[in-house]
């Protein structure tokens, strides 16, 4: 594919006008592929604001940077104008500190996390671990200490624990948001699996029912912002509710960050995320709707069409 002017000037003044940008699928909110995701994730870590550029909106854009760096994949992370790589490669340089050292920040703290793992979990991931070699287990928690364990060799970097016979692997953030994680095996109705218990994990976003919200919204003490696509707000919308656009996302920047939010979508799963993303942006009154527009029309004002 050749690269047009357009595109190029696009993708230049993109890159020329910002000191970090990330062209990744999706955001760093709602990442659409787990490698953008975790690229994002790295980079929320560390920074407080970087440029993203969602390439799943712009199809010459998805396809032009791909040419423009000379990489074939999404993510790309580029550093004062120059590409950096992708998400194997930033993993690599966060942990080592060398992404810190190239913005400029404190090396990481590379302290191992103490956990500790019941012999009936270490039992199962032995097994698990039987018959392939050259692998360990790794447990990766994300900035919403959501936690994900993964069999597959070590990429370098990482920092090593081992407890009760098991070496268990972490990328420097994880390990940090790891202190104290307690690993079993938990057998329920839905099933059985590793569980995971992190003491670091801070408290559930609290949940606010439709009653509530309506309570809050007419005394006027809490901003409803609506998570969802312009598509659906056409279908179903509450009065109050403003749009997550570009607009705003400037407007909250200047806010207090004990200004009382509450986020709202279909049912309830994407304002979550998005609650969960404005906390770690250091808002503290943070809500997220129980059961969404949805429950909105269900049980508070029947004029609200259903999807």
């Amino acid at each position: 594919m050749a690269l047009d002017d357009a595109t190029r000037d696009l993708i230049e003044q993109q890159i020329n006008s910002h000191r970090v940008v990330l062209y990744m699928k999706g955001n760093p909110r709602q990442p659409m592929c787990g490698f953008s995701a975790k690229t994002a994730g790295l980079l929320d870590s560390v920074l407080e604001d970087y440029v993203h550029v969602d390439v799943m909106q712009d199809e010459s854009i998805r396809e032009g940077i791909k040419v423009y760096g000379q990489w074939p994949t999404i993510p790309q992370l580029y550093i004062d104008g120059e590409l950096v790589g992708g998400c194997d490669i930033v993993t690599d340089m966060y942990n080592s500190g060398e992404l810190h050292a190239m913005l400029g920040l404190e090396a990481p703290d590379r302290t191992p996390p103490e956990i500790t793992i019941t012999p009936k979990a270490a039992e199962k991931i032995q097994e698990a671990m039987e018959g392939h070699s050259g692998i360990s287990l790794h447990l990766q928690v994300d900035p919403d200490f959501q936690a994900r364990f993964q069999l597959a060799p070590a990429q370098g970097g990482e920092i090593a624990v081992s407890a009760s016979g098991i070496n268990v692997l972490f990328d420097v953030a994880s390990a940090q948001r790891a202190r104290g994680a307690a690993i079993d095996w938990v057998e329920t109705m839905q099933g059985e699996g590793l569980s995971i218990n992190l003491p670091e994990a801070p408290a559930a976003i609290p949940q606010l029912s439709v009653q509530e919200l309506q309570a809050l919204l007419e005394e006027e003490r809490v901003l409803l912002v609506d998570v969802r696509s312009d598509e659906e707000r056409l279908k179903a919308s509450i009065a109050n509710a403003q749009p997550m656009n570009a607009a705003l996302m400037e407007q909250l920047e200047s806010m207090p960050k004990d200004t009382a939010l509450a986020f709202i979508c279909h049912t309830g799963q994407r304002s979550q995320v998005a609650a969960e993303h404005f906390r770690r942006q250091g808002f503290s009154a943070v809500h997220n709707v129980t059961g969404g527009i949805d429950a909105w029309s269900k049980e508070i004002d029947p004029t609200v069409p259903t999807y």
